[in-house]
């Protein structure tokens, strides 16, 4: 049965897909680019393959403008992998670690890096007093963690990380940094030379659910634990261009599309644009409107995900009903903080924002 109203999809990840993308991947999937199969029915070692490989590398480059000392991996790996695996890879230096943690997913990090490698956490509250340990000495740690978006919070880092100001005014510009970019990669520009190592999951605004990105220096390839799995091996992959086993052949073809898709909307700089824009409308009334609240400090606000609630909780159950009448989709809060979220990705429309806003000024002349 197919619907016939308009529905705009608010969710969480996996989160919407650009239209044209599941549009061209729909009409090939039978029949990819003419050649009388589907691209996942052919072998990852056939030519054909490795050419969209080295496309969809190609693309990514360009788009992120990623240097030559840095390696892209597509790993069939969920992000929180990583959490285990970025520790094996890069911890030989040293068994330490530093981890900012500024939400859920990167305690969620420092708590699965803690079975491998030895974890200093700093918590970073924004708009409170710090009161994290005075002796760090960042010099004595292998890397330093972090997660510049939070989803589940609606906290996104200002700017490049730095520590509280009672322990340092920075980070020492030789500490490998290592960024959870899963749910940010690709919605804004970004300066990759300022990061050791960047992985992200692709089900947000990437590609679909079951692969991830890396993107690594390559000085620091080489360097992972005997006891780290060939597969979760950054530098055996690499060694391979990501086809040291039989990689997830759709998810790449769908992030090649991608990659088109946000080359013709202009590509990181435009796209970045059309985020801000989008989130601007959503926390203007959110600010605006008595019946709504978000507490994030407004430096801290996330593009990405905006998490809000009534001034009325017993309200929530009407909002999430009415919101999904109306064809807005996915609203509900995570569970660890409740309310509502809208998650704005880059393949949710304006439409889709002004939709959510017209919905909220109507939904607070009822119940305001």
């Amino acid at each position: 049965m197919t619907t016939t109203r308009t529905i705009h999809n608010f969710s969480p990840g996996p989160a919407a897909l650009p239209a044209p993308v599941l549009a061209q991947a729909q009409a090939e999937l039978t029949d990819w680019q003419g050649r009388g199969y589907s691209v996942i029915e052919v072998s990852h070692r056939s030519p054909q393959f490795v050419q969209l490989v080295q496309d969809t590398s190609a693309r990514l480059r360009r788009l992120l403008d990623i240097p030559d000392d840095y390696q892209l991996l597509y790993l069939t790996l969920a992000a929180t992998a990583h959490f285990s695996i970025a520790p094996l890879n890069l911890s030989v230096a040293s068994d330490r670690a530093l981890y900012l943690n500024t939400g859920h997913w990167s305690r969620k990090a420092a708590e699965h890096a803690a079975k491998q490698v030895r974890v200093t956490s700093v918590d970073i509250v924004p708009g409170k007093a710090e009161e994290a340990e005075k002796d760090i000495d960042p010099a004595d740690y292998a890397y330093a963690h972090f997660c510049p978006n939070e989803t589940i919070e609606g906290l996104a880092w200002p700017a490049r990380p730095t520590l509280p100001p009672e322990l340092s005014s920075s980070l020492p510009p030789n500490l490998p940094l290592i960024g959870d970019f899963s749910s940010c990669l690709l919605s804004s520009r970004l300066r990759i030379a300022d990061y050791a190592l960047i992985y992200a999951g692709a089900q947000k605004n990437i590609g679909p659910a079951g692969i991830s990105l890396v993107i690594v220096r390559k000085d620091l390839l080489g360097k992972a634990r005997a006891t780290c799995p060939p597969a979760c091996n950054y530098a055996l992959q690499a060694e391979q261009d990501s086809l040291l086993h039989t990689p997830n052949t759709f998810g790449i073809y769908v992030i090649n599309l991608v990659c088109k898709w946000l080359e013709e909307q202009g590509g990181l700089a435009a796209m970045e644009r059309i985020n801000q824009a989008k989130a601007g409308l959503l926390y203007q009334a959110i600010d605006t409107l008595p019946l709504y609240r978000n507490g994030v400090p407004n430096a801290w606000r996330s593009r990405m995900n905006i998490p809000f609630q009534l001034a009325n909780p017993e309200l929530d159950q009407s909002f999430l009903q009415q919101a999904e009448e109306a064809g807005l989709l996915f609203l509900k809060g995570h569970r660890a903080v409740g309310g509502m979220r809208a998650n704005l990705y880059n393949a949710v429309p304006m439409a889709s924002v002004e939709a959510l806003v017209e919905f909220m000024r109507q939904f607070a002349q009822r119940h305001g």
